[in-house]
């Protein structure tokens, strides 16, 4: 497959992951607007606004194995077409009913992420791939789109159902193009899965990569949902303050997740990962204890961002790595853990508040996951100098 062909990919499925992701997180930053209508739904914020992370989660596995064996154009056509379905039917929701169903659909947009992380690889040799995932994921940059230009959208057209209606559009163009301009003639990969699961999860390093994405891209997540009603309800800042804020977190992230890619080209993806990670230590100690401080939280979360994003551009550089033959299954399910990780740390942050009166307990387990999480990079180093992997 030629690498020209895998360049118009590369800038397709960027493009339509960032559409996916627009519409994955469109209701967190709504939601402060949404309960003015529907006010009841603010008793059930925490799991409203997690809920797409679920099915956006899970269905990464599927997607990933339906990639190898139908081709990242179809996968991304089948899910824009469907993602049209809750989108429409939260522009009409009355009842906190109406958005539990919508926002449980609307995980699909967070799904395809699977589809180019799998299909891109094939493209281009073994020294790109962590660049090339690394840019790809820069489609993250989608939830910034969102977090920013869904309140800006709702006060330009008087209301958040218009605003919702408004990616109705985009998903439409999103569909033709890949109809149009998606590779028919992509390498397919139809290996017995049964045979890629029992390789995989015989496999120590499955778990460390599925652990450590977790955590980085988990991060990325819940922090893009916990934010915007955060700095709305805690700070007093304005929808649109807060939207502005989550955005630059979260185009920080973006933007470094392929400077991690490239550093585990270049460099020891090991100890790139480790430095990565003793930054995020250092970042959730300081959210520990300056979150009451909107200077020196922000301070934290620019730190936090960081790490994570270089974090998430260097897991994937592994899974190609140690995985080739069983892409399907460790992509599935790596992504999967990240998309998962966006969705216990906004209800473990409510818990804890509401318990104690304070995020610090929080912050602290970000904090402890880390060092853990460092723990198992220097063992996996200490096995390769051993020569035992």
């Amino acid at each position: 497959m030629s690498e020209t062909m895998g360049k118009k990919q590369l800038l397709l499925q960027t493009f339509s992951l960032l559409v996916g992701f627009m519409v994955w997180t469109l209701l967190a930053p709504l939601f402060p607007e949404i309960v003015k209508d529907i006010p009841e739904a603010a008793a059930h914020q925490a799991l409203i606004v997690a809920l797409p992370t679920v099915l956006g989660s899970l269905l990464r596995i599927p997607f990933s194995i339906m990639t190898n064996k139908i081709g990242a154009r179809l996968v991304f056509l089948a899910s824009f077409i469907f993602l049209l379905i809750p989108v429409f039917y939260l522009s009409m929701a009355t009842t906190t009913t109406d958005l539990i169903i919508a926002a449980v659909f609307l995980g699909i947009g967070g799904a395809t992420f699977s589809i180019g992380v799998t299909a891109l690889p094939k493209y281009y040799d073994k020294n790109k791939h962590g660049f090339v995932n690394g840019v790809y994921g820069m489609g993250n940059i989608g939830t910034a789109v969102t977090s920013f230009g869904a309140p800006v959208l709702a006060g330009l057209f008087g209301g958040w159902q218009a605003a919702v209606q408004t990616y109705l559009i985009v998903l439409a163009l999103f569909a033709l193009l890949q109809f149009f301009i998606g590779d028919r003639e992509e390498k397919k990969v139809n290996l017995p899965l049964g045979k890629q699961f029992r390789e995989a999860i015989t496999d120590y390093r499955f778990y460390l990569l599925n652990y450590w994405y977790f955590i980085t891209f988990g991060v990325f997540v819940a922090f893009g949902i916990f934010l915007p009603n955060f700095l709305v309800t805690y700070f007093g800042l304005s929808t649109a303050d807060a939207g502005f804020r989550t955005a630059g977190f979260i185009v920080i992230a973006t933007l470094l997740r392929p400077v991690g890619g490239w550093l585990g080209d270049k460099y020891d993806p090991i100890t790139m990962v480790i430095v990565s990670f003793i930054g995020l230590t250092f970042s959730g100690l300081l959210l520990s204890f300056t979150y009451e401080s909107l200077l020196l939280f922000t301070i934290g979360c620019l730190a936090t961002s960081v790490f994570a994003g270089i974090g998430n551009g260097l897991v994937f550089k592994f899974v190609p790595m140690y995985f080739s033959s069983q892409a399907g299954i460790a992509n599935g399910f790596v992504a999967m853990m990240g998309g998962l990780g966006g969705f216990f740390p906004p209800l473990v942050m409510q818990a804890t508040y509401e318990a104690t009166g304070t995020y610090m307990l929080a912050f602290h387990l970000l904090t402890g996951a880390c060092v853990i999480a460092l723990f198992t990079m220097l063992y996996l180093r200490s096995r390769v100098k051993a020569n035992r992997i």
